[in-house]
């Protein structure tokens, strides 16, 4: 409800004869981490051709863009931004030319210090032709005092913040994460051919087998002769700090992330949300789709009968990957409808997975109430979020965050709901299996990597100032 926008999407297949149309697929099962565009770039070896597009994976590429993509080596990735403009210059891969050669670069995640070496870069005389923090690491790279290392940790030393990467040179394709971890990255194995990608669910689409995690702080390099992996940071540096919103909210529930079931862990928080906030009610509804693994575990543990209060048009796409606020509202308006004969004279449970701005709780909520729902009980599978993100989630402003800014009564009374809770902190983390690896920075301001703007306000005239993050 009133949930963040969402991040990006990598996949990547290493001398495979069908690699491009591979990673189509693995891109099409991660679509739900961004639907603004979409991107493959290939090589042969010898040339890196790429392709890019606004919209869906299958608005991006017919069958004959495709066919002109053919290559052993590919990577792609599907594209939101947390800020910015929204436009195809900023679609990704990004694709340039230095002085080793051509390379690709997909990223997903948001770095702290890129505005600065952005203008430390342009006062020298570079040159940027995107909005995108992503282009930094490539004018990183191209920097003479870099080129003549041997590989990419002198580089990615530079970098702070949340960046998981897939690199793909005319012969090689190089997998990244940054030392917290905080977006995912994962290996696997098709055949002989090495893939890496986001999510689980992206290497089933394929028949690939998962190997493991990219580990926080690892590079793999994947070329003709095998695969090789180095930790490019010291290990000082290495601190596991997960996303915990990847498994809240952002990850298909078929997806194992980070160790984790989604579809289980979400199932838990449930059951722990019943636990902490039992009321008195006749049925358990979800906002689909977030909600449902939450509200399955919510009427497991309460004894609560579960049932479908809201129904889904799935012919509307993901309304909180739109990156207009206007685009957003009109999908919300089209997306669900109230089923009276479920809900009418009950007291009804509404079990979803967050509350960010509550932009669109009030209208949804308005719906069960039309329907003729006696009581509404809110119940949300995660703590308020008070502070911002800024690891590559869309909720920056501290003033758009409602729980930062208004009391749980006045909440409740702006949703025009009988009660609601969310769970608690301590409850979130039970859920996990390694509590101690989590980022939480939105729930509890505890940052693991200190930014500027942690420590200060952030005006919506400063962001709309700031150049694009690619996430």
């Amino acid at each position: 409800m009133g949930r963040p926008r969402e991040y990006c999407g990598l996949f990547g297949v290493f001398d495979c004869d069908d690699a491009v149309e591979k990673v189509y697929l693995g891109l099409y099962s991660l679509q739900h981490r961004g639907e603004e565009s979409a991107g493959i770039a290939s090589s042969d070896g010898t040339r890196i051709i790429h392709h890019k597009g606004p919209g869906l994976v299958n608005d991006a590429f017919t069958p004959q863009i495709l066919k002109g993509l053919k290559n052993p080596h590919a990577i792609g990735h599907v594209r939101y931004s947390t800020f910015g403009p929204s436009n195809i210059d900023n679609a990704q891969p990004l694709v340039v030319r230095y002085s080793k050669g051509e390379v690709a670069i997909a990223h997903n995640g948001q770095l702290l210090d890129a505005g600065k070496l952005r203008e430390d870069y342009e006062v020298h005389g570079s040159i940027f032709h995107t909005t995108s923090d992503t282009e930094v690491i490539v004018h990183l790279m191209a920097k003479p005092s870099h080129v003549e290392k041997p590989n990419l940790s002198h580089v990615l030393n530079h970098l702070r913040g949340a960046f998981s990467l897939l690199f793909l040179t005319n012969d090689e394709m190089v997998g990244v994460r940054d030392p917290n971890g905080f977006r995912p990255l994962l290996l696997g194995k098709v055949n002989n051919s090495y893939v890496m990608a986001s999510e689980t669910c992206a290497l089933d689409q394929i028949g690939a087998e998962y190997i493991r995690d990219v580990k926080p702080g690892e590079v793999i390099y994947v070329n003709k002769d095998g695969l090789k992996s180095e930790i490019y940071c010291s290990p000082r540096r290495i601190r596991p700090s997960y996303c915990i919103f990847e498994l809240i909210y952002f990850s298909r529930p078929d997806s194992k992330v980070f160790g984790e079931s989604v579809h289980l862990f979400r199932k838990r928080l449930g059951m722990k949300l019943a636990e902490e906030l039992p009321v008195d009610a006749d049925i358990v509804i979800a906002v689909p789709d977030g909600g449902n693994s939450a509200a399955l575990g919510y009427s497991l543990a309460s004894g609560i009968p579960l049932d479908y209060g809201f129904i889904r048009n799935h012919y509307v796409g993901r309304t909180f990957t739109q990156p207009q606020q206007r685009g957003r509202h009109q999908r919300v308006e089209l997306k669900l409808n109230a089923v009276s004969e479920v809900v009418e004279g009950k007291k009804v449970v509404v079990v979803d997975d967050s509350i960010v701005r509550g932009t669109t709780s009030r209208s949804r909520l308005g719906l069960l109430r039309k329907a003729g729902a006696r009581e509404i009980h809110v119940r949300i599978s995660c703590p308020p979020h008070r502070f911002p993100c800024y690891y590559g989630i869309d909720f920056q402003i501290k003033d758009e965050l409602i729980a930062a800014n208004y009391t749980l009564e006045e909440i409740e009374k702006f949703l025009d709901v009988e009660s609601l809770g969310y769970l608690s902190a301590e409850g979130l983390l039970s859920c996990t299996s390694s509590p101690r690896n989590f980022c939480t920075a939105c729930f509890t301001g505890d940052y693991p990597v200190p930014s500027e703007a942690s420590g200060k306000k952030i005006s919506k005239r400063e962001i709309k100032g700031r150049k694009s993050v690619t996430v």
